[in-house]
Parts: structure tokens; sequence; C-alpha cells
């Protein structure tokens, strides 16, 4: 019942068709499934090319005779199984919009997320399906697909629909043009409520070529893909995909002995991680001789990280760190040896360098300002070696949040060319820098800056001065009072089995380092924290908004 290929659709699921044609036996993907007498997984749940494209295509036409067609929304809430990618690859092709959203985050703001996207369709788990039930998500559904074994508090099972989907007879992928909607992604909402990226067709068409350019993947290669969403990406590479047996949504507790099984069994040649992840191996202090590409991304990567993996990985094998975000991936890239190499310059107050911009973005740097920018103008440029907002135009930049005018109104700005054409630059929300070699330095989160009465402060120009203290895990810089007069206060996280009565010799020597460079010679609070709030999603990124709050309340005066 498959239809032949068609080079000109703009989806991401189009290139399938001609995979399976050339590969037909080719493993596109492998799960954990089973598990041996030794705990390992034995990955005996295979889907090939052929069985990929075969069966996303009956799913896709079972799911257009349930209602689920072009331009259904679709909440997706099915863990990282072969369903999951077949669901997935089906909605591409029938031109269905599936809605993704972090199952961690916290159940009011998953609920409004759920609310904003206003589905039509609901596919996920049982429990999920309990969950829409009694907690009242996505009233607007109507039509519920669960991966159960029976139809549960849904229409019909993901299994019965597929099996619809295999009689019907001259399936065709929907005919999906450039600029229509191909999916909505929920940014984790670490800084802040989690919003709807809108994401076109072209969006993840350039995607692919963009990563297949900025890292030089070639096709036949293995992937351990330790963030679902992104073994999405390839098949289209033409990757075998291996799911690693893990929690995807809690990357530091990770089990390092079960990833190098997976690393060692298959070959594994590639792997995406956060840089929570990166740190579990780092630890684990095994040789991943395999490996020849180790992508990390989400949040900086520390030094010490980068250096361990680097001592882990083979000679000829690259690190790479790119940077961007859920509204514009990837914006810049920097190869682990080149971030070694500036490693001093962060721990001394520069930022942290993501490397130079993927052609072909366009990255620039503009005065830092909290509100909307309606349309571009040259004025707004800063010069190299000025913090301001890092900015960026290129075929990935996303347009806007679905259901969030004034978010959007915040992120976009309509640039204008001498041909009369229009583009959106996106407002990453980071603050940087370019240095005089074309580099792109990090400073950290616009609305993480510290506005003191003195002058602005950054949190990755100060906490990595104060990260290289060896009783030290992590720090985060808050502000306490108005903007314009905040007090910068550093909240300290010490190494673990390090004694809080510590603390008193920790911060004399705190004070002392503060005064070596000129970022931190103004910090002058410090206060310990027993565990730091993070974001779930990459176990990386700090809750600085709870800290702050958290600061506040043990007295320092504004």
């Amino acid at each position: 019942m498959t239809a032949p290929f068609r080079d000109d659709i703009c989806n991401i699921a189009a290139s399938l068709p001609r995979l399976a044609a050339q590969f037909p036996e080719r493993i596109a993907m492998r799960c954990p499934g089973t598990r041996g007498r030794d705990g390992f997984a034995r990955y005996d749940t295979t889907l090939t090319y052929r069985e990929l494209d075969t069966r996303s295509d009956a799913l896709a036409a079972g799911l257009a005779r349930h209602g689920i067609s072009r331009g259904v929304r679709t909440v997706v809430m099915v863990r990282p199984t072969p369903e999951f990618f077949l669901l997935m690859f089906a909605l591409f092709k029938a031109g269905a919009v599936p809605v993704l959203v972090d199952p961690g985050i916290d159940r009011r703001a998953l609920k409004q997320c759920l609310d904003e996207a206003q589905p039509q369709a609901f596919v996920g788990i049982p429990l999920a399906q309990a969950a829409r039930v009694l907690l009242g998500w996505a009233k607007s559904a109507r039509v519920r697909i669960t991966t159960g074994r029976r139809a549960l508090l849904a229409d019909a099972t993901l299994a019965q629909v597929e099996r619809e989907g295999a009689q019907l007879a001259g399936f065709r992928m929907a005919d999906t043009q450039p600029d229509e909607v191909a999916a909505i992604l929920f940014t984790s909402g670490s800084t802040g409520v989690p919003k709807g990226v809108v994401y076109r067709h072209r969006h993840f068409v350039a995607q692919v070529a963009l990563l297949r350019e900025a890292f030089g993947i070639e096709a036949e290669g293995a992937d351990l893909p330790t963030f679902p969403p992104f073994a999405l990406f390839d098949p289209a590479l033409g990757l075998t995909s291996v799911i690693p047996d893990m929690d995807p949504t809690k990357p530091a507790l990770a089990d390092p002995r079960k990833l190098h099984d997976a690393i060692a069994r298959f070959g594994i040649d590639q792997l995406f991680g956060s840089p929570a992840l990166m740190g579990v191996l780092a630890r684990h202090g095994q040789p991943l001789p395999t490996l020849r590409r180790v992508t990390s991304a989400g949040a900086p990567v520390p030094a010490e990280v980068v250096a361990r993996m680097r001592e882990l990985l083979p000679a000829d094998a690259q690190l790479w760190t790119p940077y961007g975000a859920t509204e514009c991936l990837p914006v810049a890239v920097i190869e682990g040896r080149e971030l070694q190499a500036t490693r001093q310059a962060t721990e001394t107050g520069a930022g942290t360098c993501v490397g130079r911009a993927v052609a072909p973005n366009e990255v620039r740097i503009i005065r830092i300002d909290d509100g909307a920018i309606a349309t571009w103008s040259d004025e707004l440029l800063l010069r190299d070696g000025v913090v301001g907002e890092i900015t960026v135009a290129g075929p990935t930049a996303t347009d806007s949040y679905f259901n969030r005018d004034a978010q959007t109104r915040l992120a976009k700005i309509r640039e204008r060319s001498a041909d009369g054409s229009e583009r959106i630059v996106h407002r990453m929300g980071d603050v940087g820098y370019f240095d005089g070699e074309g580099r792109l330095w990090f400073c950290g989160r616009k609305s993480h800056r510290v506005e003191a009465s003195e002058g602005p402060l950054y949190t990755e120009q100060v906490e990595p001065v104060f990260n290289t203290h060896p009783d030290v895990r992590r720090t985060a810089l808050v502000g306490i009072g108005a903007q314009g007069a905040q007090v910068p206060v550093l909240c300290v996280e010490l190494v673990a089995g390090v004694a809080a009565g510590e603390w008193p010799r920790i911060e004399r020597e705190l004070h002392v380092l503060a005064q070596t460079q000129p970022h931190t010679a103004r910090v002058t609070r410090f206060l310990r924290h027993p565990k730091f709030p993070v974001d779930i999603r990459h176990n990386a990124k700090i809750g600085r908004e709870k800290l702050a709050v958290w600061a506040q309340q043990q007295g320092i005066p504004a």
C-alpha cells in the first residue's frame, strides 16, 4: 500500500520511503525491550527502514480514518518505545500537528500547556489517559487513542488503528508545504511558563540539513540519542537509532553501565545527551572507544566534564556542544578541543565560548532591552566585545509561539530587506558578545542578569570564577531588590561530602577569590544552599528564580 516516494514534499518523514526502497533491511531503530538475567536490556525490539515506513503509512491511514488528519493538533504522551516513533512519523505523514509537552514539568503548568494548545486529539499511554480524565487535561480533544491493550478511556488502541489502516489501499503522504505548521513543541519552562513553539515543516527540514553539515554526519552510523525527540532526526539522516535504557526525564540518574552496554553491543559511533548525562559518563570513567561524535546541548557543559570526556574518547573523536534553543537550533557550535582552550578565559570571567555561527545563520548582538522590538534597525547593533542580547536569523528560526501573542512580540523582530522581502529575527533571551576572532561568547540568560547600582552582572561571567573552588559544586548569582539597585548574592552548593561546618572557611576563601576578577569583585554576599533546584529535562539548568526568592527570605537587605 506504500506509495512511491516524492522528493518535492517538505516533510521530515519524506525521506523514509526513499530509504526504505534503498535499504529495506537496514535497522532504523532498536528499543530496549525485555531484560536479560544480567539486568541489561536485550534490545530485541527493532524496526527496519521498510517496517518503519510501511507501518507508519498504515498508522497514518488509520489515524485519518479516526479523524486525525492534516492540520489536526494531536497531543502525544507516549514513552520512547517503537509506538512513539511510529506515531510521530505517521502524524507527520498525515500532515497532523503533534503537540509535545515535557511530561516532567509541574502538573499545573502541564495542564496550562495542554489547554493553550487546544488539541483536537489525544494519543497517550493508559496512565496519561487516566490523568486526562481525572485532571481535566485537553478537554477540547474529541479523538482519544491509547497505547494500551484495551480502549479504556479512549476510542481505540493504537494497535487497532494500525490494523485498520493496513487494510486501506492507496495511502499517500500529505503534500505538506514549507509554511504549514508541522508541530508544537513546548519549551521546558526553566525560565518561566512553558511556551508552545510553532514548528513549520521547513524548520524541521532545515534542521536536518544544518545538523548534517555542521557535524559532518554521514549515513549508516549508529546513534544513541538520550533525548528521544532527537531520535526523530536519525532516520532522516540515514542513521540507526539505539534508544537507551534510561528515563529520559532524569538523565542525571541514568545507569552508565547500561549506556556502555548499548554502546559496546551495537558499536555506537554517535551519542547525543544533556550536560547531566555527560557528567554521568565522565564520572563513570570508562573509555568509549567506538564513539566518533558526541553532542551535548541544553546548557553549558562544565569544563571538567569536557576535559574528562575528551580523555575517555578516541583521539580522533569530536565532542560538539551546539548552542541554540527550542525556538532555533543549531545556532552556533564549538568542538571540545577549542572549548578546552577557552577554559581559562571562562574561569576568569569571560563567559562561555559557544563557537561560531552555523551557516547560513546570521547571529548579531543588540542592546539589551526587556521590551518588545517590532522592527529591525541596524542602530540596535553593538560592537564586538560589548555584551548584549544574542539574536539569530536563519532557516531554523521559528516565528511564533502558539496562542502567546505577547511572548511572540517579545521574542521576534521583523526585518525587511532592500528587495521588500521579510524575515524573522529571533531574540534568544541570552546575553553575550563576539570576540575578535568571530566567536560567540555566552554570558547567561537576559532575565538572570543582576542590575546593580554599579552596573549589570551576568551569571556566566561570575559563577565560573567561584566554581573553581575545590569544595564548590556549583553556584548561582541572583539579585535582591529593585532593578538598577539590586544586591548581588551568590548562592553556593557544596561538593557532596563537604561538611556544613566547613562553610565559614569556604566563605572566607570565596571573598578572597572574588577580588581576583573585575566581574566578581562586587559580589560580597554568599549563602550556602543545601541542594539547588534544577530543570527537570537537563538536570543542569539551575532554577535561579526560586533561588532568588529563597535568598531574599534569608534576610539579605535590599
